[in-house]
């Protein structure tokens, strides 16, 4: 089963806007994908109260997981995702 392993990089973790934003991308994945942190379950990434209770900090490190045919895409997809700054993006998305 692929997985990807990558640290958070929004500055208030996986939380609010940020993780909403990666819940809305995974369920937007044509495969399961999981999530979980180290010592943590795997929890679905499809559900947004899931995700939010790995209470993910800026710089945790967290694990995707995934299976099917387009599983690396997957998982490419939503790392690329979670090690960027969503927070920072969301404020200069709304000052235009």
């Amino acid at each position: 089963m692929p997985t990807r392993t990558v640290t958070v990089g929004s500055a208030s973790g996986l939380h609010a806007r940020p993780a909403a934003i990666f819940v809305a991308a995974a369920a937007a994945q044509p495969v399961p994908v999981t999530i979980r942190t180290s010592g943590r379950s795997p929890v679905p990434a499809r559900s947004m109260l899931s995700v939010l209770s790995l209470a993910a900090k800026h710089g945790t490190e967290v694990i995707l997981e995934a299976d099917g045919p387009a599983a690396d895409a997957a998982l490419d997809a939503l790392a690329a995702l979670i090690v960027r700054d969503l927070d920072a993006e969301e404020g200069q998305q709304g000052d235009g």
